[in-house]
This record gives C-alpha cells, structure tokens and sequence, in this order.
C-alpha cells in the first residue's frame, strides 16, 4: 500500500460489512511482503502457532492427526497444512486471499508437498456437515471478521462428533498497550474493554484494513455459544534467545506480557 493510498489510522467503529470484507483485499495487496518478512520464521512446511514460535511438533495441541481429516481455516499459505500432510494428516487449507493462496502454490512446487487449498470465507464454509476430525487456525481469519461468532459455528458444523477446534489469537491484553516493542510498549494507553477495532482507511474513506479486538470473555462466550467445549487456554512464554520482533511482539514486551492465546476447544 503507497502512502498516499492510507489517509487514516485508529480505532474507532466501521460498518460491519465493510470491514469483514477489508481483509481479502488486504492479504491480496500484501501476501508477498508479508511472506518477504515473516517467511523463513514461518518456513515453508512447518507449524507454528505464533510469533512466540512455538510449534505444533512441540505442543501437540491437535492431538493425533495421522490418517485425520484436518482442516486449516486462514490458513495463508498453507504453511502448517503442508507441515500436516507431511505428519500423515488429509489436510485442506482454505483461505480468503487469492494472493495468499498463490503464494501456497509456489510454496508447494518448492517443498514438493501438496496441499489441498480453497478459497473460502471462514464464514461460510465450503464442506458438507461432519466433514472434519480436526480443525484449527494460526492467527487466521478471526481477527479480521466482525462475527467471530459465525466462524465458531461454521467450524462445529464440519466438525464431527468430538473433533477439535483449536484457533491462537493476539492475546486481548495486547490491545491495552501500543504497538511497540520497546519500553515505550508497556505503559497501557487504552481500555481493555474497549473493542472497537484497529481501523485503516483511504483517501476516499473506503476501509482498507480492520482488525478487531475481543476479551477473554468475549472468546470463551463464542465458543460456548457455538455448542463447543473448552478443554484448555494456552499462553506461551517469550523463550529466551528469541529476539526476533514482530508489531509489538519482542523479548521486552514478552518478558512480561502474554502475546498469544490459543484456545483448544472439542465438539461434544
């Protein structure tokens, strides 16, 4: 995005459709910067959860997923899905962005591993009900939606009976404090409670980018409302020697704040 194309920054309340369709042409414009920053740390066939870098072949927070029908919800491109098929997963990505999901492909003639991808508003679906043993998201779609609620029920609908749905989040502390990595990071600025959402916009006032902010509380009501379970809440540690930076993510801030939390939820 040139600079003359953002006229505006902050939080403040939009139309609910015009943001929760501001993301697909977001991730379209900037799949390949996002990746030119953020790859080599994702890698190319592998799963992590968050920017504290914790990985799925440590955490197992799917359980089992060899010989499962796994899907992956904003998945980007398709990074932990490719890292699944290689565990012995049947795993299908799905994501808003065209230019994402052309990022995946390359991705796929590079590693030889081939994933499954559709584009598809985790809103709605593309699946028949009781599709999937396993479903799951690193930081994808639901910050970027104004109805977190529908992606829950969408995600229980594909589920069968006692499938996992386990989705990593900015932990909602995050929003009280500026998005900076350094000292000037750790003075809270704004109310936890307030959830109007991080809202960039153009010279024309169109909405180029949201992103929204939900407590702890707001999470857990989705999920219950959703007729999920919630078996556990995850907050990872900042390791130490990691020194990578990411927005506000960094050692300073991660020494004593959560950046992440990632919810495992169960379909009864």
């Amino acid at each position: 995005m040139s600079p003359s194309e953002l006229s505006s920054a902050g939080f403040h309340d939009v139309p609910a459709e015009a943001g929760g369709r501001a993301g697909r042409a977001w991730w379209d414009a900037n799949a390949e910067e996002y990746l030119a920053e953020h790859g080599e740390f994702l890698g190319p066939a592998d799963f992590c959860w968050c920017p504290e870098g914790l990985r799925e072949a440590d955490a197992r927070l799917l359980g089992d997923v060899v010989g499962r029908d796994v899907l992956e919800v904003g998945a980007g491109a398709a990074q932990c899905s490719r890292w699944l098929v290689a565990q012995g997963a049947r795993a299908v990505a799905t994501d808003v962005s065209a230019g994402m999901l052309h990022a995946g492909r390359l991705l796929d003639l590079r590693t030889g591993v081939v994933t499954p991808a559709l584009q598809s508003d985790a809103r709605a679906l593309p699946f028949a009900d009781g599709s999937f043993d396993t479903a799951f998201t690193a930081f994808g779609a639901l910050p970027f939606v104004p109805d977190t609620a529908r992606v829950h029920a969408e995600v229980a609908r594909v589920l069968r009976p006692g499938g996992r749905w386990v989705f990593a989040v900015t932990h909602p502390i995050r929003w009280a404090f500026p998005d900076d990595p350094t000292e000037r990071g750790l003075t809270a600025v704004r109310s936890y409670f307030d959830r109007r959402p991080y809202v960039e916009t153009g010279d024309d006032g169109a909405v180029l980018y949201a992103e929204y902010h939900r407590t702890l509380g707001d999470h857990v009501a989705d999920v219950v409302a959703a007729g999920l379970l919630l078996e556990r809440l995850v907050e990872p540690e900042w390791p130490a020697g990691h020194t990578r930076t990411w927005g506000g993510w960094g050692p300073v801030r991660g020494a004593l704040l959560p950046g992440t939390a990632i919810l495992v939820t169960r379909r009864p």
